[in-house]
């Protein structure tokens, strides 16, 4: 296990996760970190999808939800060779064409650096409002899976035949930089673990902690041996929350801190457990600390992860 990436602060702010700083932050402190996710070589940055959340939600989740594509391509302007990824695109939300168009020229903007996250979604008044069948969300996914396969491949012209998307004979370009997006399919549920399986090219769990983790890889593996699925498949993990060095501040108790070596000892049991690339986020009180710690984390823990 070496790579690792980060979903960024700013962008999404549940009160799961957002630091208290977050709330008055805005486009330049993203840019400015995603700059230094960029320097620190970071595999990738990440980026949610929220089309609007009802009030009954808002005071957990806020309405702060930057939209994926717009977010991605901005940063993809103003760094080099990070890649740019959904997690997780809601792409049942939208129709198959409509996701196309949009990522593949993202991807053809940024060179070549989508990696396409997708997940079912949870939020029952988007997808109503959208005119999407929650209840049947799942299957709406699996279908748009294929669909996004032959929109963003070579084919200027892609074909899918579905239950819920029929189309042919309309062009699309320009096409993808990549031969091939990645795929990679988040959710930690059976069904989500076993599309993950079936149709991705990574899986990114959803807050598994690290008991649960080997049983869902085990099973993840599994299943697409029974498939006779050959392709890679990434693994990923998202880390507990991290703090570089000592920190003079109350990090709370999840929170991992130490020493670089101490901390990458600790990292690298999500390698033995066979999960290939890891998603960090740092505690902190403001950009400069944040910037701080992404940058002791490229340098001083990274090269221990191997």
């Amino acid at each position: 296990m070496t790579d690792y990436g980060i979903q960024l602060p700013v962008q999404s702010q549940s009160t799961m996760y957002a630091e208290r700083w977050e709330a008055g932050a805005g486009a330049a402190d993203l840019v400015e970190i995603a700059r230094a996710v960029d320097r620190a070589g970071f595999a990738y940055l990440a980026v949610c999808d929220h089309v609007a959340i009802p009030r009954r939600l808002a005071p957990a989740m806020s309405t702060v939800w930057y939209d994926p594509v717009a977010t991605l391509a901005h940063l993809a302007a103003v760094t080099e060779r990070v890649r740019l990824l959904s997690h997780v695109a809601v792409v049942a939300l939208r129709h198959p064409l409509l996701s196309a168009k949009q990522y593949a020229t993202l991807d053809h903007l940024s060179g070549g650096r989508l990696i396409l996250g997708v997940g079912a979604g949870h939020v029952r008044e988007e997808f109503e409002v959208l005119g999407v069948d929650f209840q049947r969300r799942g299957a709406v996914l699996d279908e748009t899976i294929d669909a996004l396969r032959a929109t963003l491949g070579a084919d200027e012209f892609p074909a899918h035949h579905g239950k819920f998307y029929d189309f042919e004979e309309l062009g699309q370009r320009p096409r993808p930089a990549q031969r091939r997006i990645p795929v990679w399919v988040g959710g930690s549920s059976p069904a989500a673990v076993r599309r993950a399986a079936l149709k991705g090219d990574g899986w990114l769990p959803q807050g598994d902690p690290r008991d649960r983790l080997p049983a869902q890889i085990d099973r993840l593996r599994r299943l697409r041996e029974e498939a006779g699925a050959t392709g890679p498949l990434t693994v990923g993990a998202i880390t507990e929350p991290l703090y570089v060095g000592t920190p003079g501040w109350d990090v709370g108790r999840r929170t991992l801190s130490g020493a670089p070596e101490s901390l990458a000892e600790s990292l690298r049991a999500y390698g033995a457990m066979g999960v290939d690339q890891i998603q960090v986020r740092f505690r902190s009180r403001g950009r400069t600390e944040l910037i701080d710690q992404i940058t002791a984390f490229g340098a001083e823990v990274a090269p221990h992860l191997t």
